[in-house]
């Protein structure tokens, strides 16, 4: 068995892309349009899966955009995707200061969470061992749900 994508339906491309592309640094590997079924997917990779992605097609996140508009609730329901990270702090610095949220900082210098546009949970792991305490993130208190 091989793990090959997790897929999440989203309702804007363009902001979705904004997201995972421009802050989170995902890259785009693949895209699929379908006039007949009337839908949009997107297969995109973490930079450190670009190589494998290509190649054998996994591991990946699909974004499902269906043209008819429908109602998307409880972008959590399906849990979280979660990508290891080489400098947390650095990663969670950049996306605070293109506008992201960070709905749980990493005060353990491990752990934070962050939501897309269509309120997916983004879980961001420190690799290897926490990193020591650091301001601000110490003193930031979570924020919303995660």
């Amino acid at each position: 068995m091989k793990y090959l994508h997790t897929m999440i339906r989203i309702s804007d491309i363009d902001k979705s892309l904004d997201f995972v592309c421009n802050k989170l640094g995902l890259k785009e590997v693949e895209r699929y349009t379908s006039e007949a079924g009337r839908y949009t997917l997107i297969f995109l990779a973490a930079p450190d899966d670009q190589g494998s992605a290509e190649s054998e097609r996994a591991p990946l996140v699909e974004l499902t955009y269906n043209w008819d508009p429908e109602q998307y609730t409880g972008g959590r329901n399906f849990g979280h995707l979660a990508y290891a990270v080489d400098d947390i702090y650095a990663v969670c610095q950049r996306l605070a200061d293109a506008g992201v949220t960070i709905n749980r900082p990493p005060r353990d210098g491990q752990m934070a969470f962050v939501r897309s546009p269509d309120g997916i949970s983004i879980e961001l792991l420190q690799k290897g061992q926490a990193l020591p305490p650091k301001e601000p993130w110490v003193s930031m208190k979570s924020t919303g749900s995660w």
